[in-house]
């Protein structure tokens, strides 16, 4: 009996050395503008240094307002008692920054992806749309931003948090917006600075 075991054990071990070690997935790549190919631990082997974190935060907005101070690369949701949740966020790359200041006017779990005009203009083979799910680009959960395209979105792409690589949304790991998303109401106001 012992000797069957060992057996099958060294017979699924041998099986297993000879598949490839991870799957490969399509993934779209904001820093170049394609679709590329990614191991699907790829993101899992490198998440974000930065760390949310509570922090004194002097500021004239009521609690509940979110202030994305674009130069920094954080996202701060204003508390009470002059303190805030500070994020580490990824920014829209060189052409694609703003600011401004509107409301939340949506939320959603797990959004589906509707690129606008521009973008598939510029890459032509994206999809009209995109399902939700763990390899779209929004994340786990979205933030609409007034009337604008953008949005406060998750991102399957954790290590690019603290970088300018979107095309003008701001991004957070999926578990900060997560985070991000229980603590926010649709309506909060959302001032975005350079």
């Amino acid at each position: 009996m012992k000797t069957t075991v060992a057996a099958l054990i060294a017979a699924l071990m041998t099986a297993s050395m000879a598949m490839p070690a991870v799957a490969s997935t399509r993934y779209y790549n904001f820093d170049t503008n394609t679709w590329e190919e990614r191991s699907a631990t790829q993101g899992s082997r490198k998440g974000s240094s930065i760390k949310k974190e509570i922090v004194s935060y002097q500021s004239k907005y009521k609690p509940g307002t979110i202030v994305v101070e674009t130069s920094e690369r954080r996202l701060y949701l204003v508390l009470e008692d002059g303190k805030a949740m500070k994020y580490g966020i990824g920014v829209g790359r060189d052409g694609f920054r703003w600011s401004g200041q509107h409301r939340i006017t949506r939320t959603a779990e797990w959004p589906g992806w509707t690129p606008p005009a521009a973008m598939r203009k510029r890459v032509p083979d994206l999809p009209a749309y995109m399902p939700g799910g763990p390899n779209n680009p929004l994340g786990a959960r979205a933030l609409y931003i007034g009337s604008t395209l953008y949005r406060i979105h998750g991102t399957s792409e954790p290590w690019t948090i603290g970088q300018a690589v979107s095309s003008g949304c701001i991004r957070l790991t999926n578990d900060d917006v997560t985070d991000l998303y229980e603590r926010v109401k649709v309506g909060a106001l959302v001032v975005v600075n350079q």
